[in-house]
Formats: C-alpha cells, structure tokens, sequence
C-alpha cells in the first residue's frame, strides 16, 4: 500500500489536501505549497498519523494558526499536522482544560465568562493554546507559565505524557515542548475567580493598548523580534530610521517598529530579507544582535540554471 493510501485509512479524504499552499493558513499570508496537509480531529488520529510518518521516513510538522511563523517559498515536504479542529474548551473547578487548537483567545472569552481571572493577558494574542504552550506566550506583562497547570503532550516517537508546569520548562519565549519537539494536545490552566466586570475591565483596557499601538490592519507575524536584555527591540529599530523600509511586499511597520507588515502580497524571500536587513543595520549601529521571536521554516525556492 502506498504511503498516501495509508494516510487515507487514517484522516478522511475532505480533511486531507495536497499540494496545500500555506499561504493560506499563516497570519503573514506567506509560506509555499504543503506535500500532505491533514486536520486530525482526535488525538487517537494524531497519533496514527505520527507512527505512519515514522514507519515511513515521512517528516511532519504541527501547524496552528501560523501567527508565529514564516513558511519559505519553497514550502514544506511531507506532513502538515493542522490541530485546529482539536478545540473544545471546558472548565473544571477553577481551572480551564483546552486542547490544543482552541484560540488562546477563545480560552480568555472562556475564562471571563465563568467569572476566572488569569487570562486576561491573552484576549489579544492570535494563536493557539498549543502554540502558546510551545512559544510561552505572553502579553502585557503576563505569560503562559503564570498560569499553567499541565499539559498533555505526545513525543516524536508517539508516547503520551502528561507534564506539570514545572517539567514543563517555561521560559521567555521557550519550552521544553519546543526544545524537544514535542506536540501539544491540550493543556489545563489554574485561574482565579473574580468578578465579570473586573475581568472585562482589563480585557477592554488591553485590547485599546493593542489595537492603537499595533499595525492589525495588516498581514503580519506580531513581533518579529525577542527581546534583548536591556532593550526594546522596536526602540532599536525605530533609532536605526527602519520605519517604513520595504523590500517587496514587506515593510517595517510605521505604526510599530517591532512589527513587519505584509503590505502588498509579499513573498517569504523579501519578509525574511528585511528582517535580515533590520538584524544587520541594529548590529552595525548599537553592537546588539536582534534573535526572531518568529519561527523560519520550510525551503527556499531552487533556481534552476539557464
């Protein structure tokens, strides 16, 4: 049997594409073709579709909503895992359990609406849970390792485990899931209970500070860039005269410095040439190396000779 026919018996032909352009599925709107792109509705299927890529020698990645990622031209071979369709949120006591491809947001909607208090830092971050659980996540002075409780995860070679916070290994912008590979399948937050209207106040007052100092009338990956100790990584742009440089489609944001806007349909070449760009002119100007906050994967195009 083939290698497609397999992965037929395991995801059903509507949830299964080939030649997927991921362009399609990333907030930047950039990124090529997928070789297979499956959305798993279980977490049985995810496990089947895992041993199958293994057996097999087939590579596979795990994709959200893309908010944090830049997918070359080139795209990507073999597997594409979309978890989106793994999203059911439920509360339990004071805590919430989400799986994986529920929206970090949706999970702080949840939390307000059974008056649990935590979560207000994520009402504007547009990824998952799973992606959150992976990256840290966090906003507004909170992170996802304030108020984590556990998550169940699968290893690269299928096994399931449940992780505490603690193993879990949460730091800026890192995680153990993200330094072993790991896949996210659902993680349990520990809240506080407090009023409706104390809750929604913070959400308001955040969502005003997003939406009046972020470019989100534009394609974008959010914060292109880490932290560095000491700094701001928008301030360093903004001092090197970055705002509003373009190469391509791509421009560094006039609204914000630490973003980079996909203005007019911007190919991944000239997204990743420009922060390329800001990278070297911050080094020259202030000796500061610029580390992405946004994941690159996948291949560039070849060019064939003439």
């Amino acid at each position: 049997m083939s290698f497609l026919d397999q992965l037929l018996t395991i995801i059903p032909a509507e949830r299964f594409k080939q030649d997927e352009p991921l362009s399609a599925h990333t907030y930047t709107k950039l990124g090529g073709k997928a070789d297979y792109f499956v959305a798993p509705h279980t977490y049985e299927e995810v496990q089947a579709v895992l041993e199958l890529a293994h057996r097999e020698n087939v590579p596979f990645m795990i994709l959200g909503f893309g908010s944090n990622l830049i997918v070359r031209d080139g795209g990507l071979r073999g597997i594409v895992l979309n978890l989106n369709e793994l999203n059911t949120i439920r509360r339990d006591g004071n805590r919430i359990i989400a799986q994986a491809g529920a929206a970090i947001i949706d999970v702080s909607r949840q939390a307000l609406t059974e008056e649990l208090s935590g979560l207000e830092f994520a009402c504007g971050i547009p990824g998952t849970v799973g992606g959150a659980v992976y990256m840290n996540a966090g906003a507004y002075g909170g992170e996802t390792k304030d108020v984590i409780a556990s998550a169940v995860v699968l290893t690269p070679d299928g096994e399931l485990l449940t992780l505490s916070k603690d193993e879990l290994d949460l730091d800026y912008r890192t995680s153990r899931v993200s330094k072993e590979g790991l896949i996210v399948l659902e993680a349990t937050f520990e809240l506080d209970p407090l009023g409706y209207e104390a809750i929604k106040g913070v959400m308001d007052d955040l969502t005003h500070k997003r939406e009046s100092k972020q470019p989100l009338e534009y394609p974008s990956c959010g914060s292109v860039f880490k932290r560095p100790p000491g700094y701001f990584a928008g301030k360093l742009i903004q001092d090197c005269g970055l705002q509003g440089k373009r190469i391509g489609g791509a421009e560094v944001s006039l609204k914000h410095a630490g973003f980079i806007v996909n203005i007019n349909q911007a190919t991944a070449t000239e997204y990743i040439s420009l922060i390329r760009h800001v990278q070297a002119t911050v080094k020259q100007k202030f000796e500061i190396e610029l580390e992405p906050e946004v994941k690159i994967i996948g291949e560039d195009i070849a060019v064939e000779n003439a």
